[in-house]
């Protein structure tokens, strides 16, 4: 398998640096969405949790139904006893049977009032359920509006954005692909600490960009020289010169407004 020809140091930095410039324009571009994709995850998750509110608050409401519709049956029930009873009484030989016979429909009128108590605590039940789902509802209609919404904007973002977005990152793998493994896991693990994402900087008045410690002039020369790739011992950032920097930011203007 053919060898792929050595880069240089200073061909190395231009493709460290036009990558940073590269991914920083990605960055750039996602932070004018800023919070907006996690604010449309957030409200989809709680539309599908008040959704599936509502819908456990049905359940329950067709639960209590239909054990109102059995209370009811079994006073039917307990009613058709007590008259089956009553009936019996007419017809008994002695007291005994007499006496067995009012316990038996006494019995029945406590299980009809059991029963009744069951479906007025039941019917209370539901009342307060339904006014906890027209709750529900209410907010679900806010958080569905407000969701629309937040959609709507992200779509209009994405739409102006995607395609360069897309554009960069392809042009972000081509130069990934110029740098050695090592270089480029070095420039991954320095832009994924920093605040900022910038692991390659330029010397800006004597000390790296964005710090204020003066960089010596023998480490500045070095630097100038393009013999070897330096790093700020404060920041750990990669150090360009000026001259290529500038050089570099010129190029990538270019192919940034051909985007």
């Amino acid at each position: 398998m053919a060898k792929t020809k050595e880069l240089s140091v200073e061909d190395k930095l231009r493709a460290l640096y036009s990558l940073q410039l590269i991914d920083s324009k990605i960055d750039e571009i996602r932070n004018v969405r800023g919070e907006l994709p996690l604010e449309v995850e957030d409200l989809e998750d709680e539309v599908a949790g008040l959704t599936k509110r509502l819908e456990k608050y049905k359940a329950d409401l067709d639960s209590i139904d239909a054990q109102i519709k059995e209370k009811k049956n079994a006073i039917d029930d307990h009613k058709a006893a007590i008259k089956k009873y009553l009936e019996q009484q007419k017809n008994v030989r002695n007291n005994r049977e007499y006496n067995s016979l009012t316990k038996e429909v006494e019995f029945q009128e406590l299980e009809i009032q059991l029963a009744e108590k069951h479906i007025k605590e039941m019917k209370a039940s539901i009342e307060h359920k339904k006014e906890v789902v027209s709750q529900t509802k209410e907010k679900l209609d806010s958080k569905q509006s407000h969701l629309k919404h937040k959609k709507a904007e992200l779509k209009d973002i994405m739409a102006e954005t995607e395609k360069e977005e897309n554009l960069l990152m392809d042009k972000s793998a081509e130069y990934e692909k110029q740098i050695e493994e090592r270089l480029l896991a070095a420039y991954k693990r320095i832009r994924g600490s920093v605040r900022n994402g910038l692991a390659v900087v330029s010397i800006e008045r004597g000390a790296s960009a964005g710090s204020f410690f003066t960089i010596p002039p023998q480490t500045q020369m070095e630097i100038a020289g393009r013999k070897k790739i330096l790093t700020d011992e404060h920041s750990g950032r990669i150090l360009v010169d000026n001259v290529l920097a500038d050089e570099v930011k010129e190029e990538m203007e270019k192919l940034f407004a051909k985007l």
